[in-house]
């Protein structure tokens, strides 16, 4: 069954202020872009059902090698198509935006920014409790990943951020 239930895009509006449509987004693209990189937050909007967010990388969750990257300046160019892409409701929604193959920021379906930071706070101590293993390492872009295996060796979660302290926020199961 198909979820009719509208998102509560004024829990997000609260949070992070009005949304930008995507024109004047393509016009300020620099400086949002900035914005990201010292962590704000600024959320896209395309016929005002479609959100987006542009967000600093330390709020994308997981590893980051293997998702899709797109130059920042391919990104202003098809801003609103990504937009339309990634606010589909059974996609993960997310594309990495690097600058000189570097990623700098990240584009998200602005619903993943629901997720309360509170509830995944306690994601490692559970795996810890449940007797998983958390090893630490440089990531392949700079940062450290956070990969979190069962007592079999599977891997359970995963995680990256700038510091210890994001990766292990960031795991997720």
């Amino acid at each position: 069954m198909i979820n009719t239930e509208p998102l509560p895009y004024g829990e997000l509006e609260a949070r992070y202020g009005a949304p930008v449509g995507v024109e004047d987004a393509r016009a300020r693209w620099g400086s949002l872009v900035r914005a990201a990189g010292d962590g704000a937050v600024t959320l896209i909007t395309r016929e005002r059902w479609e959100w987006a967010a542009l967000v600093p990388l330390s709020q994308v969750s997981g590893v980051l090698s293997g998702l899709p990257v797109l130059p920042l300046s391919t990104a202003r160019a098809k801003l609103g198509d990504l937009v339309r892409q990634i606010a589909q409701p059974y996609d993960e929604g997310l594309v990495l935006l690097a600058r000189h193959r570097r990623p700098v920021a990240a584009l998200v379906a602005a619903r993943r920014l629901l997720v309360r930071p509170a509830a995944r706070r306690q994601v490692a101590e559970a795996l810890l409790s449940e007797g998983h293993t958390i090893t630490l390492a440089s990531g392949p872009l700079g940062g450290v990943t956070a990969i979190a295996r069962d007592r079999d060796g599977g891997v359970s979660a995963t995680g990256a951020g700038d510091t210890v302290a994001e990766a292990l926020r960031s795991l997720e199961e």
